[in-house]
């Protein structure tokens, strides 16, 4: 069976292992960088060094970032009492694009997949209940993908985190199921936050005021 030559092979092999690339895909992307100047191949060399010198994950809540910080936990007027959890960065930049929320974020690296070997011992779990006793946190919003996994991930936070004093709530319908949080609408992303419903832990509650001596006791019978 004929082959390209080595160069454009390992090229082909190399694009077809990135997620979403097909062969043919791979083949067409390879066979554009060939025929494009070679400073347009350079700058994507360069740009693709540059990610692997200088990005890292943030110490906090594993988002992409420059610094040991990423730039929300950085930032003192974002709400420190709220935490929004994602399954990947990329769902920190479509949940920020909604400009619906103020908190900060934990970034999970996944989510739970038995069937290929991911349990919650592979994602940043721990990290996030330890993040709850270390920050007061008050509120937990589960906003992994509305699929197969992001349901079992939900769901198995929302029981892990039943805690006294702490809301658990999970992103409302209106988003697609099966669907990524990546290709949704900044429209539909925002009214599925806004609309978040309860899912686990117990809120802190004001105790009921006592009722005044002044007040008449409830009506139990009918009147005489």
């Amino acid at each position: 069976m004929p082959t390209y030559a080595a160069p454009i092979q390992e090229l082909i092999d190399s694009l077809g292992r990135l997620p979403g690339v097909g062969p043919k895909s791979a083949q067409r992307i390879a066979f554009y960088l060939l025929d494009a100047d070679r400073e347009e191949a350079m700058r994507l060399t360069r740009a693709i060094i540059e990610v692997k010198d200088k990005v890292r994950f943030c110490e906090r809540c594993f988002n992409v970032s420059e610094a040991e910080l990423c730039g929300v936990c950085d930032d003192d007027r974002r709400d420190a009492h709220v935490l929004c959890v994602v399954e990947e960065p990329k769902d920190v930049v479509a949940v920020e694009r909604t400009g619906t929320y103020s908190g900060r974020y934990h970034v999970l690296g996944g989510a739970i997949d038995h069937l290929r070997g991911i349990g919650p011992d592979r994602l940043h779990i721990r990290e996030l209940v330890a993040r709850i006793g270390e920050e007061d946190i008050t509120e937990v919003i589960l906003c992994t993908n509305p699929n197969l996994e992001g349901e079992a991930t939900a769901l198995y936070l929302s029981r892990l985190l039943d805690l006294p004093g702490l809301e658990v709530s999970r992103i409302a319908s209106g988003l697609p199921v099966g669907g990524d949080l990546e290709y949704a609408d900044e429209l539909t992303l925002g009214r599925a936050l806004e609309g978040r419903t309860h899912v686990g832990g117990s809120p802190a509650v004001p105790p009921a005021p006592e009722p005044t001596a002044t007040e008449a006791p409830p009506s139990v019978g009918g009147t005489a």
